[in-house]
């Protein structure tokens, strides 16, 4: 099969010839319609996640048709259209018993712990447990968008922050998670106030159902006040809800300090390498009550209200898509996650 791989950490990546995957005993292998191109895939690329070796193929976000599977699967069946989560479960532990199989004792992460989808064919374990079947409403593009950016903006804003209609949603940042996360807080019926550098990034929040916008500061950001006072003056006091879709210490601090007393912080942006230890503003955190949660994906057993959601409500995730490229480009298009260039997602289209 052809396969877009780096050979080291901040290397090329050169599309290959690679065996193609087998299903094994309970396994499934599925053929690559769509593969979102994720900043989680650029964290690995630099060298910031020690699960990932060398030479390696990413992607974790995809959709496509099942070719194969393993002699034990007994509800997955060849031809069928589906997408599976991030983080596959075992089925077997406890969590996976309580339906969280997003933090499975043994979890296995397409494109993290072994070869992603930036590649024809992508291999899912335990398919009774992580094969998610897609509805015909849905095409392989916008379930791919639905990818780890969706689906965890999904989870912290309903899982995990219990967003509801008539609240405040601060969202920080409006690249793939942050966007994702300004149309599911609009669809719930929340204010959902959008930050970011980027002029651009927020008309594209505005156009997916943001009522307000707030222009950060990038000479600002170190004191991590600006952006979180305009949110508290917008709100007349502070959001109920913030959400940090960058991953830093600026950004993670100043979502918190636009909270409301009582309000609930997610964080969903990843804090790796030197920023692995931000620092918090506690005080504020005990003097108001705040509440500050992470989140890890979602679980496959979530997928079923997710796909609900999305369907039901006729959001249009293809609206998130920002470029659809070939395996050629992906590469290139990693690369460019540095510098925060994208303007939406990026979903590989053609292999």
């Amino acid at each position: 099969m052809r396969a877009a791989q780096y050979d080291a950490y901040r290397a090329p990546l050169t599309v290959v010839r690679r065996v193609d995957p087998e299903p094994g005993p309970d396994g499934a292998v599925v053929r690559v319609r769509a593969s979102g191109v994720c900043r989680s895939d650029w964290h690995a690329w630099m060298g910031h996640d020690p699960s990932v070796v060398p030479p390696h193929v990413p992607g974790h976000e995809f959709a496509g048709e099942v070719v194969a599977v393993g002699p034990e699967v007994r509800g997955v069946t060849p031809g069928e259209r589906v997408t599976a989560p991030f983080c596959c479960g075992c089925g077997r532990c406890s969590e996976c018993r309580s339906g969280r199989q997003n933090l499975c004792h043994h979890e296995y992460q397409p494109g993290f712990d072994g070869p992603g989808s930036f590649a024809e064919y992508v291999w899912v374990p335990h398919a009774d447990v992580n094969v998610v079947r897609l509805p015909d409403a849905l095409s392989f593009e916008e379930a791919a968008a639905l990818g780890c950016r969706f689906m965890t903006s999904f989870a912290s804003l309903v899982d995990r922050a219990a967003l509801t209609a008539g609240e405040t949603l601060a969202v920080y940042g409006c690249g793939g998670v942050g966007l994702s996360a300004v149309m599911i807080g609009a669809a719930l019926g929340a204010r959902v106030i959008a930050v970011d550098l980027d002029e651009q990034r927020l008309e594209r929040a505005r156009a997916l159902g943001a009522d307000a916008t707030v222009l950060a500061s990038a000479e600002a950001a170190p004191s991590a006040g600006d952006a979180a006072a305009s949110v508290v003056e917008l709100t007349q006091g502070g959001a109920h809800v913030s959400l940090d879709a960058v991953g830093s210490p600026v950004t993670a601090a100043q979502a918190v300090r636009s909270l409301r007393r009582r309000g609930r912080h997610v964080q969903a942006g990843l804090l790796l390498a030197d920023d692995a230890m931000p620092p918090m503003p506690m005080l504020e955190i005990i003097k108001r009550e705040l509440t500050v949660s992470g989140v890890h994906g979602m679980a496959a057993s979530r997928y079923p209200d997710l796909l609900r959601f999305v369907v039901d409500r006729g959001l249009g995730v293809g609206r998130l898509i920002g470029r659809r490229i070939g395996l050629d480009q992906a590469g290139d298009e990693l690369r460019a996650m540095g510098d925060f260039a994208q303007q939406g997602l990026s979903v590989i289209t053609r292999f």
